[in-house]
């Protein structure tokens, strides 16, 4: 829990955000005290790997109080320096490689600081229907809200839409103009910049991205949700649903969005006018990866478990890693089913495989206890209604994987009776529905 110092704070900042929506706040940096920085600290992921300076959390406790206010201390005195990211690669489902950064714990518990305050403000402006990065939100209510407005909205067609490389692209001359429109506090301002200009250090050198957010810093997010806010969210309620003939919604998760339309006509016309909206801010709609769905409620097809299709023929779609699609119910009315994409299947099959394969020699009572923890992070994402034969697919996989890794560690293998007894004494966790959504 917070202490009651920098509750007191954070709740007397957004009641004021709530009573005055056009206020601009210009003085908030005072705020950030030792206490502050202090519960900052608490709220900081300690398991994160070290920045450049290869101080862990641990390191860091040791001396907390001192370290806390010399930290405070250079951060008044305006002697605070962002130090650069140290950036790694991890490879993507299609081979390409994606970016990791890894800032310094210090430099985590500043922008966490910062992040308090600015969540504070924006958390009042933010709509209903961002749900990305945000407390009291998460990937299962965003998809629990995009079936429910489906079918309330008879939504006929939807514009799936991609952000072509969005955090790596947000331009910082736009992101300073969109933070000074609801905070102009200087001290806050130049610390953001501090941390757009640290730059990044790959293999002992240093650059200095002229767009794109802080790799991996506890800011990011809530720096993409307030720049996504303005470019996105604000002028779809404004501009947007006003000049729509038909019934829209809209649901975002950080830069995966979903834009659904009752008439084929507004979704032609959000086709047309999205990419303008977004290179007015330097950013740029995939033209390929961003398409238009026809996904009303099917008129025909018989049986209880017809073909996902929709009335018009056209394909299904995926957000957030399921792919969503109409199906008959048990007593026979459409609905939306969710199924986990096929691509997400494959990754995390790929996935498990390559694990046993690397820790086939460690004793066994650790791999049993890592795979269950693997598959039952799987269960809990993907645990939805109407998902559990993908779900078995994934535990059938690990098993086979397991088995196959367990009998290459001696040259008499491990048949399938052995390998039953040993599942017997060591179960592997079944699938199961987490999530009624």
């Amino acid at each position: 829990m917070s202490t009651p110092t920098v509750s007191t704070k954070l709740r007397q900042i957004a009641e004021q955000a709530v009573c005055y929506p056009d206020r601009v706040f210009m003085t908030l940096a005072h705020l950030i005290d030792v206490d502050f920085l202090r519960e900052a600290h608490r709220r900081t992921k300690k398991s994160s790997a070290p920045g450049i300076d290869k101080v862990t959390a641990k390191d860091y406790a040791a001396n907390l109080d001192e370290n806390l206010r010399d930290l405070h201390e250079r951060m008044r005195s305006g002697r605070y320096k962002a130090p650069p990211v140290e950036r790694t690669w991890l490879e993507k489902e299609d081979g390409s490689l994606r970016p990791i950064g890894k800032p310094t714990f210090e430099d985590k518990v500043v922008q966490r600081a910062v992040a308090m305050l600015l969540s504070a403000i924006y958390e009042q402006d933010f709509h209903d229907f961002s749900h990305g990065f945000r407390e009291g939100h998460s990937q299962h209510l965003a998809l629990k809200e995009l079936r429910e407005q489906c079918m309330r909205m008879n939504i006929g067609w939807l514009v799936d839409a991609d952000v072509r490389g969005f955090f790596d692209s947000i331009d910082h001359n736009w992101l300073r103009k969109v933070l000074r429109k609801r905070v102009n506090d200087g001290s806050i301002i130049r610390l953001i910049g501090k941390w757009l200009n640290a730059g990044v250090m790959e293999d002992g050198k240093r650059t200095y991205p002229e767009t794109g957010t802080p790799q991996g810093g506890v800011i990011s997010p809530l720096l993409a949700n307030i720049f996504l806010h303005e470019v996105l969210d604000d002028w779809f309620v404004r501009d947007v649903l006003p000049r729509m003939q038909g019934r829209c919604f809209l649901i975002r998760f950080a830069d995966d969005f979903i834009i659904g339309c009752e008439l084929e006509s507004d979704a032609r016309r959000l086709m047309d006018v999205l990419p303008k909206r977004f290179a007015r801010f330097n950013l740029t709609i995939h033209p390929k990866k961003t398409k238009m769905v026809a996904f009303g409620k099917p008129n025909r097809g018989t049986g209880s478990n017809p073909e996902p299709r929709s009335r018009s023929g056209n394909s299904t779609f995926d957000f957030l890693g399921f792919t969503h699609y109409w199906a008959r119910s048990r007593r026979g009315y459409w609905v939306i089913m969710r199924r986990t994409a096929k691509k997400r299947v494959r990754r995390a099959c790929r996935a498990l495989w390559q694990w046993c394969h690397d820790q086939m020699h460690q004793p066994l009572q650790w791999q049993y206890r890592k795979l269950c923890q693997k598959l039952q992070g799987h269960y809990q994402y993907y645990g939805i209604r109407g998902n559990y034969r993908l779900m078995e697919r994934v535990y059938q996989l690990a098993k086979r994987a397991w088995r196959r890794w367990l009998s290459r560690r001696s040259t008499k293998g491990i048949i399938w009776e052995k390998f039953e007894r040993l599942l017997e004494a060591h179960p592997l966790p079944r699938p199961r529905i987490i999530h009624q959504v």
